[in-house]
């Protein structure tokens, strides 16, 4: 039989390796924030906590269709970029990108576009810059964007394939109704 401070000593030594052995065990099983250098993936969800999509970011491959109020449609993007969506998990943005050569070298979907959604529709404020074999073009364009359709071109200022520089205002309808211009010779004309 043990003796009293034997018997307190062994419960002493029990407490210290218990508390021990649980410290071990609870450090390990706590999630640390950590930090990387770099990291590769095909795509890339931000969500809400309750799942709602947010933002993604994705190679042309796995970049989604048209996604409105959680519902994807199948629409084919030939480009890369993050998409934006807003509260709903609507699209309402984004920035894409792309560049490549076809069988003859020729240049195809070249440039890039950053847009912004009106609420429930198509783009009101867009970006953009292409160069390829059938377009040329790189600038600010505003749109009339109805609910459900598309909008009419209501403000263009960029630079067009011909070297012009122009300020384009646009009626309702999308009929230029002052043009502002300066052709890569220098005329100029309003």
């Amino acid at each position: 039989m043990l003796r009293t401070y034997e018997r307190k000593a062994l419960i002493a030594y029990s407490a210290v390796i218990t508390t021990l052995l649980a410290f071990a065990t609870m450090s390990g099983c706590v999630s640390r924030a950590r930090q990387m250098d770099e990291i590769t993936v095909h795509r890339i969800n931000i969500v809400e906590t309750d799942g709602t999509l947010r933002m993604v970011i994705s190679n042309h491959a796995r970049l989604p269709g048209i996604i409105v109020k959680g519902k994807e449609q199948a629409f084919d993007r030939p480009q890369a970029g993050m998409i934006f969506y807003n509260d709903e998990g609507s699209e309402n943005g984004g920035l894409i990108f792309g560049g490549r050569r076809d069988a003859k070298g020729e240049i195809k979907d070249s440039g890039g576009s950053l847009s912004f959604d009106k609420y429930g529709a198509n783009q009101i404020v867009q970006l953009a810059g292409v160069s390829d074999n059938t377009d040329r073009f790189a600038g600010l364009r505003v749109w009339d964007s109805s609910l459900g359709g598309e909008g009419n071109s209501r403000v263009w200022l960029g630079h067009t394939d011909d070297g012009s520089a122009t300020l384009a205002l646009m009626d309702a309808r999308g009929r230029k109704r002052i043009v502002l211009e300066v052709k890569a010779d220098g005329t100029s004309s309003l």
